[in-house]
């Protein structure tokens, strides 16, 4: 159990959050959401005393182990891959080292052996002699194969670095799990076992994730830090998304309510108050309006962007047909044609594949071998994954950038796109280069909308957004009547959008199924179970 007492926090005049009370306990899987710079990350430093909080106390049940994910891909690169692992619990690898001492020592005394066997019995409780195995299980059931066990760390690729780290997490049944962005760089099999494995965890996590479908799968409360608070609701995060929407609705519409009311009690002690016949009434209506409190809604830090994908041309019978594909080292003959209503997930296990397929149709490539066709009415517009070539070296404003990309220049009708996409006042100002990952894929969403394309491709369209954009953006791909082709890492996306699936499975192979995500996995798993 953690148990936080009064905590606050403030960096210079900016308070984070003051006087936090929470209980962490066994059995129970706690989501920390807030917008970017909320200070998510930081509240998990504070309960691993990495960072001291300026007043209040971490108290954390005697004799419980917390594990942490670690960050810092490179710290462990003297390390084998295995040793790495196992050092994920330190008091193991202490009680392994000085037995290994004890037993080296040339004058071994009848004290050595007192504390040898002392340190054999701890080292028997704590699972010592089942590690080794646990650790290798582990690993094998984060993709890493066995033949980088005994590789140092240094010669690992950054992706299997990833796993490794998560496995070090994992490992022995530590009492506190913390994990901050565990899903990245997952492919969807690992999160698949990652969601398993913590399902039938019995002890205490705390996540930070912009991972909706994870967040949604293993947590059981939602820590939400706003208003410089961090409140605590039982649920997942659909569970407490539904439940503050419907909160605020409700709140604003009492207001408005109380609102109204004042306003007439206001005009009617206006009109009668001097009137003799009506001051008993105005002197009541005076005391009830004295009472009324009107509550004050708190802008959230929460700020959600306004994505809507719209198009005037109309789509025809010919939409896009590739036929016999070809691009060495990436994919043969691949064959598809693409029907009204499709919005198409793309997989690949590397994403280069799908960049590369994505700009051939979008004609910025050339294929080896095959065709691409393109109905007549079909206007595509699309999100690449490298936006580079649209900001870097552009000097001019985002106002000037954005309206290149639009049939109206008139400057108010500009700012008001970039206001749905949370540009306001002096930020549309900015030097289209400056701009931060997240601006950017914002930037490039309103060029999308202002095209009014019917036929949309997106290339990992997420990468750099914050929760609430990306919530923004699968609602906008759910609500669009035209045709998609996507890929994302967004399991959240793939599942409330996709309504086909084109799995590029390697160079010779490849998946082509209609259907949802869902139905797509249990299509594969009827495939394995026949194998």
């Amino acid at each position: 159990m953690i148990q936080v007492s009064n905590v606050s926090l403030a960096f210079g005049g900016r308070v984070l959050y003051k006087d936090v009370n929470l209980k962490f306990t066994k059995g129970n899987c706690y989501g920390i959401i807030g917008a970017n710079g909320a200070g998510k990350s930081t509240f998990l430093k504070i309960l691993t005393g990495e960072i001291e909080a300026n007043t209040g106390e971490i108290y954390i049940t005697p004799g419980e182990r917390m594990s942490v994910l670690a960050q810092n891909q490179n710290a462990y690169d003297n390390e084998t891959v295995l040793d790495t692992v196992l050092l994920g619990h330190k008091r193991l690898m202490e009680v392994q080292k000085e037995k290994d001492m004890l037993y080296a020592k040339e004058d071994f005394t009848e004290e050595d052996g007192i504390r040898a066997g002392e340190l054999e019995t701890e080292f028997a409780e704590l699972g010592g002699w089942e590690a080794e195995s646990e650790a290798k299980t582990l690993l094998q059931n984060l993709g890493i194969s066995e033949d980088l066990f005994y590789l140092p760390m240094d010669d690992v690729d950054p992706k299997e670095k990833v796993k490794i780290l998560l496995a070090q997490a994992l490992f022995g049944n530590p009492d506190i799990l913390i994990l901050d962005e565990p899903t990245n760089n997952l492919d969807f099999k690992t999160v698949r076992w990652l969601e398993d494995f913590l399902l039938d965890f019995e002890n205490c996590v705390i996540i930070v994730s912009h991972n909706r479908h994870f967040l949604n799968k293993v947590c059981t409360h939602i820590c939400d830090v706003d208003y410089g608070k961090i409140n605590m609701y039982i649920g997942n995060y659909d569970f407490w998304y539904e439940s503050s929407q419907l909160i605020l609705r409700q709140m604003k519409d009492q207001n408005k309510k109380a609102e109204q009311r004042a306003k007439e009690l206001k005009e009617f002690i206006a009109r009668f108050s001097a009137n003799a016949s009506k001051s008993k009434q105005a002197t009541s209506r005076k005391r009830e309006l004295e009472k009324l409190t009107i509550e004050d809604i708190k802008p959230s830090s929460r700020k959600y962007p306004y994505i809507n994908f719209e198009y005037t041309q109309e789509i025809g019978k010919e939409i896009l047909k590739v036929e016999g594909l070809s691009k060495a080292g990436m994919f043969k003959k691949l064959t598809f044609n693409i029907e009204k209503g499709q919005k198409v997930a793309f997989f690949a296990k590397n994403s280069q594949v799908l960049t590369t397929l994505f700009n051939i149709i979008l004609g910025k490539e050339k294929q080896d071998s095959g065709n691409v066709f393109v109905g007549k009415t079909i206007k595509i517009t699309n999100l690449p994954q490298n936006n580079n070539e649209y900001f870097e070296g552009n000097t001019n404003s985002i106002v000037d950038w954005l309206r290149q990309y639009s049939k109206d220049q008139n400057e108010t009708y500009i700012r008001s796109w970039l206001g749905r996409m949370l540009f306001t006042g002096e930020e549309n100002l900015k030097p289209a280069c400056v701009l931060s990952g997240g601006e950017r894929v914002r930037c490039m969403l309103a060029k999308m909308m202002l095209e009014q394309g019917n036929l949309l491709v997106f290339d990992e369209p997420t990468n750099h957004l914050d929760l609430e954009s990306i919530t923004a953006l699968n609602k906008g791909m759910q609500n669009f009547r035209g045709n998609i082709l996507f890929a994302t890492h967004d399991q959240e996306i793939i599942e409330t959008v996709a309504n086909r699936i084109i799995d590029i499975i390697d160079e010779e192979h490849y998946n082509d199924f209609t259907g949802s995500y869902e139905e797509y996995l249990e299509y594969l798993d009827k495939i394995n179970n026949k194998k």
